[in-house]
């Protein structure tokens, strides 16, 4: 008998080290110890793979690593709203989405950097209608009829994780961002984005650690 093939599982959501407060993030107060170039990239309403197309002048490539059934958010033996391991980390607007849900994650390439790593929360109807091209970024499939969407950033923070560190060739902590991507007024897809340290080649230097703001 054949041996059966071993579907790719979903990484382990990054360990955050640091958050900004929803506050600041929505009021455009996080993250001023940063250079103006690294706040337009992780605060911004712009696109990123848009971005790392003009900074490199190479087309962004998607290197899927899985996607997958996210596990139903449980509440905790204690009485909280905690979820599993599988998913603990992942940002509080996900419950927002009606399930069941899946979980993309992959790595964004210009030629052979990696530039960033990203995951994405969707209900699996939605998936199913507006990721038909599974390799192709997510802002190509959503804005390929030319639909109007609004993007609401939600969640600035620095992650850590071993698999990053490998993944990027360059130790940690990495920046990172959430946020929301709606269409007609309704919630489509959570998106959670870390970027590499490469990208200091085009933006400049970053501060790791966050002054308090």
């Amino acid at each position: 008998m054949a041996a059966e093939a071993t579907l790719p599982s979903l990484l382990p959501s990054p360990t955050p080290l640091w958050q900004a407060p929803f506050s600041d993030v929505l009021e455009a107060r996080a993250g001023q110890h940063l250079s103006g170039a690294w706040r337009l990239l992780l605060l911004g309403d712009g696109s990123p793979t848009r971005h790392f197309q003009l900074l490199t002048g190479d087309p962004v490539s998607i290197e899927l690593i899985a996607m997958a059934p996210e596990p139903a958010l449980e509440a905790s033996t204690e009485g909280g709203d905690r979820a599993d391991g599988a998913n603990r980390e992942r940002p509080p607007e996900v419950a927002e989405l009606a399930g069941p849900l899946l979980r993309r994650q992959v790595w964004l390439r210009c030629g052979e950097r990696r530039l960033a790593w990203a995951e994405s929360w969707w209900n699996r109807d939605a998936a199913e209608h507006h990721l038909r091209d599974r390799s192709q970024p997510i802002w190509k499939s959503l804005t390929s009829r030319r639909a109007e969407l609004f993007r609401e950033v939600d969640g600035l923070a620095l992650v850590t994780a071993p698999w990053l560190s490998e993944g990027f060739g360059q130790e940690g902590p990495f920046w990172s961002r959430h946020y929301r991507f709606f269409r007609g007024g309704r919630e489509l897809t959570v998106i959670r984005e870390v970027f590499s340290p490469a990208l200091e080649r085009w933006l400049g230097p970053t501060a790791t650690l966050p002054h308090d703001d």
